[in-house]
């Protein structure tokens, strides 16, 4: 989302040398939805990913879909979400055509609607994976009971969500839990939190204790964020948004702080102000 004109705009030469970056530090899998950008990213990624040295078969890739956004591209009325079958057919393959491929590793529906006709959705995602148009379908910010009803139909192999140490109440909610007992992957968008983006009481009480513990584990505030989350044993990935080689180099090295536990606790405990019941 942050590649292409909600973010950097970054051009075609910058974003396909972002994309050689992100797999020379090990980060294979890129995000993307049909609305990033006002209905312009994705298109903008395929052009970059065409010209890279990389390989289709090296990459993963995800998309979404469901929510009509209003914008240049199309001047509607309202936001909406529309999971028609030919809303659907219609998103999946202009993603295709757009990011220059034959096939998603992974698609999800966007949000989800108060309208979904889940025989409708079911019918059409099996149509595409039939298709190898997609290889594998979940969902983005779906709560456990909508999971459950559109699992009556079609599998579901992934849950994207928000979660983060400043927005962790999945981990208490059930959300988690229930990700794990049915064997759903997790990603979380909006890793870092609100911890950036907000100098309030919160941020000061982890600013504090981070600048003890990045000395302790030799590592920076962004990757004690990241190492707290990849603590937990739901396995989550976080979805990283930045655009900068170095802090992606340092997101993947955060996968070897093993934070001790009376440290995550800790962490947990200047987030949420209190300790833990």
């Amino acid at each position: 989302m942050n590649w292409g004109l909600w973010g950097k705009n970054l051009s075609e030469k910058l974003m396909t040398q972002l994309i050689e970056e992100a797999i020379s530090v090990g980060i294979n899998s890129f995000d993307h939805a049909d609305i990033y950008g006002g209905y312009t990213t994705e298109e903008s990624f395929g052009k970059a990913l065409s010209v890279s040295k990389i390989n289709r078969e090296s990459v993963f890739l995800i998309s979404k879909c469901g929510i009509q956004y209003p914008s240049e591209k199309r001047p509607l009325k309202v936001k909406y979400y529309d999971y028609s079958k030919r809303h659907i057919r219609f998103s999946v393959e202009n993603s295709l055509k757009n990011l220059k491929t034959e096939y998603l590793d992974l698609f999800l529906l966007h949000r989800p609607s108060p309208l979904m006709n889940i025989n409708e959705i079911s019918d059409e995602i099996n149509k595409l994976k039939n298709e190898d148009k997609i290889k594998s379908f979940g969902v983005s910010n779906f709560t456990n009971f909508q999971i459950q009803l559109i699992k009556t139909q079609t599998e579901i192999l992934w849950n994207q969500i928000e979660f983060s140490l400043t927005h962790n109440c999945s981990m208490f909610d059930g959300t988690l839990d229930y990700l794990k007992i049915n064997n759903i992957g997790v990603m979380a968008w909006s890793p870092l939190g609100s911890y950036f983006k907000k100098k309030d009481e919160k941020y000061k009480r982890i600013n504090i204790l981070f600048n003890d513990l990045s000395k302790k584990y030799n590592c920076t505030h962004d990757q004690l964020l990241l190492a707290w989350i990849l603590k937990h044993p739901s396995n989550t990935y976080p979805i990283i948004g930045t655009t900068e080689k170095k802090r992606l180099e340092l997101a993947v090295k955060a996968i070897e702080i093993n934070l001790e536990i009376d440290d995550w606790f800790l962490i947990l405990k200047a987030s949420d102000g209190k300790k833990v019941p």
